[in-house]
């Protein structure tokens, strides 16, 4: 799927996105701990970059443990920025928030972010070369030393591993009350649209990215997180 194909696909999805994927909220609640703990360090008045920030979830939970931080939310779907707005301002958030429709590439020049956050947003390119182009515009937005914290679906597609972890998955989805079209579209889009690649491998397109090597800190299932600091 190419760029606009990606965004229509995340706008028609927007309005019950939240529902949709609510019986998996343990997993990313793991992570958000995780990612609370990784950023603890950051300044009292840390300005923090969400990239492909969706519906918001980890810009609200590190909004709620840290009320001088500021945001910047980046996110090419409308619709799904909509919805993030909306939950900002039940938060009583919006005033911290900066929301960006569109790329980073249209990102307006300001002051470098302290973190970031780019969480299932890199697989969806699949030509590694711009997917280290799409990390390098992240690092151009950091302070340097600035930190990065990233997700994706990893795997060896072609290893015995992979198809053990993709029935799971998609067992998961199935118990999550997720649509079985919604499940075929996923699995015909990790075999075809989506980046899946060894977890070393996304590793290294980081660090050509313009990071110091990518720490693991999170995994469940497919997906799989790092740490990475701005070269």
């Amino acid at each position: 799927m190419n760029q606009d194909e990606i965004k229509a696909l995340f706008d028609q999805q927007a309005a019950s996105y939240d529902q949709q994927w609510a019986k998996t909220s343990p997993i990313r609640n793991c992570l958000h701990l995780l990612l609370g703990s990784l950023f603890a360090d950051l300044p009292a008045e840390a300005r923090i970059l969400c990239v492909g920030v969706g519906t918001g979830d980890e810009l609200f939970y590190l909004a709620s443990q840290h009320p001088d931080w500021r945001f910047t939310a980046v996110e090419p779907s409308g619709r799904m920025l909509d919805v993030c707005r909306e939950r900002a301002e039940k938060e009583g958030v919006t005033s911290r928030c900066t929301f960006h429709e569109g790329y980073l590439a249209s990102l307006p020049t300001a002051e470098l972010h302290d973190a970031a956050t780019c969480l299932l947003v890199s697989q969806f390119i699949t030509n590694p070369d711009e997917r280290s182009g799409f990390f390098r515009g992240i690092a151009a937005k950091l302070k340097l030393g600035g930190i990065l914290a990233s997700a994706d679906l990893a795997s060896d597609i072609a290893s015995p591993e992979y198809d053990v972890l993709l029935h799971a998955w998609m067992n998961m989805m199935s118990a999550a009350d997720v649509s079985e079209e919604t499940i075929a579209r996923m699995r015909h889009a990790y075999a075809h649209d989506v980046g899946v690649l060894p977890p070393a491998r996304i590793a290294s397109i980081i660090e050509e990215g313009g990071f110091e090597l990518p720490v693991p800190f999170f995994q469940a299932g497919l997906i799989h997180a790092w740490l990475s600091r701005r070269a």
